[in-house]
């Protein structure tokens, strides 16, 4: 088998830098459009579990088989999206977010919703790397870290959106866990339609490097440095909203015995408008300030989480919520920043993914350990362990980021 030649041209997948700058802001419509699906059932599992009957620990199961099609999607997704082009992903990831829909406004049974999260994380694991990469390669070599910010930020407007869309429809009009879906698939085309005329040019034969097409996502030599950066923040950031995400409703329920679907989707909102406005705000700092500040907002979230199950205060779990949505916001947007300031466009998807695997998979287990734990010795418990490892994780994150991020580019 003849070896493919070596990648040189960061060109390859890019289109000219005097892409009109709107079309920056379209490309990352279809980010937005999926990541409204990824947490749309939030607010609605309370239903579920009213109709179906399953505890804590199922809910944050259901939740986590997101996690597993997500990081599944991922191990593919990237270098098949660097091979043969952004469009090939993302158009089949649409047509299985339409289906996930489908699941979700039909579902009657726990394997039901098992399915649709699973659907929903194959979508979104093929977003999160043609799709953030695809933002990058229309904003073209001159303007990536605009094309960082703007497909940061779409994927955290995209998942406030979706709860406070779900919670709103669900109280407003019939079909409480139907009608945000039909909604959904509305915005799912006009995602399908963007896409197809995306500015975008097909990559370079050797696009993607050579190697297996399935394969746990890496970034070129030379990079590993800025993409362990990235994780070491973004991890801890993710995994404090997926945590507000699986079982904020319950927490909510215990402090404020609601079980109003509209203040959940707020809180699942709030969150993740925190995450997009703050990145913007810091968009002109030093990445490694930007990496610190993101850890320094994950630990002192776990603190006010854990005081607001010890003293039953809703503010203070808005401010751990809010604090998660900062810290998710600015791990994120370091880490994409740091791998769009190294890794040529060629290998972009892949580092992408790379990233995203490497923030996932804590953010499937350990929310899935607080739910089990908060069923065996209560929520308040379970939350205070979880609030605990997530601090000291986000605190070591900062402390490497603090120790090593002078010496990374962007």
């Amino acid at each position: 088998m003849t070896r493919p030649a070596p990648v040189a041209e960061p060109e390859a997948v890019a289109v000219p830098a005097s892409a009109p700058t709107r079309w920056i802001w379209l490309a990352a419509w279809p980010v937005t459009a999926v990541f409204v699906l990824s947490n749309a059932a939030t607010p609605l599992y309370a239903l579920w579990q009213r109709d179906i009957g399953f505890s804590k620990g199922t809910m944050t199961v259901v939740f986590a088989c997101y996690i597993v099609g997500l990081i599944g999607s991922l191990l593919v997704s990237g270098v098949v999206s660097d091979r043969v082009g952004r469009k090939p992903v993302l158009l089949p990831a649409l047509g299985l977010a339409v289906l996930a829909c489908g699941i979700f406004a039909t579902a009657t049974s726990v394997v039901a919703l098992m399915a649709a999260r699973l659907f929903t994380g194959v979508a979104v694991g093929a977003v999160v790397s043609a799709g953030m990469a695809a933002v990058t390669d229309v904003a073209g070599p001159d303007r990536k870290r605009l094309g960082a910010l703007l497909a940061s930020c779409a994927m955290v407007l995209g998942a406030g959106l979706g709860p406070l869309l779900a919670g709103v429809l669900s109280e407003t009009l019939p079909g409480p866990t139907v009608t945000v879906f039909l909604v959904e698939i509305g915005l799912l085309a006009l995602a399908f339609v963007t896409v197809l005329r995306m500015p975008l040019s097909r990559p370079a034969a050797a696009g993607g490097g050579g190697g297996a097409w399935i394969r746990l996502p890496k970034v070129p030599r030379g990079s590993g440095r800025q993409l362990f950066l990235g994780i070491a923040v973004f991890a801890p950031g993710i995994t404090s909203t997926s945590f507000v995400l699986s079982l904020g409703p319950s927490l909510l329920s215990g402090l404020l015995g609601t079980t109003s679907r509209v203040v959940a989707g707020a809180m699942a909102f709030v969150m993740f408008l925190a995450a997009t406005g703050v990145q913007f705000a810091v968009k002109g700092l030093r990445v490694r300030v930007i990496l610190v500040g993101g850890a320094a907002s994950v630990v002192a979230g776990m603190v006010a989480l854990t005081a607001a199950v010890w003293t039953s205060s809703v503010v203070l779990l808005a401010v751990a919520a809010i604090l998660a949505g900062a810290g998710q916001g600015m791990g994120q947007l370091g880490g994409l920043s740091l791998l769009n300031s190294t890794v040529p466009g060629a290998r972009l998807a892949e580092a992408n993914a790379a990233l995203n695997v490497g923030g996932y998979v804590p953010a499937g287990a350990l929310p899935v350990a607080a739910g089990y734990l908060s069923d065996g010795i209560g929520l308040t418990g379970g939350a205070t362990t979880f609030a605990v490892v997530l601090g000291v994780l986000a605190a070591g994150g900062g402390v490497v980021a603090a120790s090593r991020g002078g010496h990374a580019s962007g």
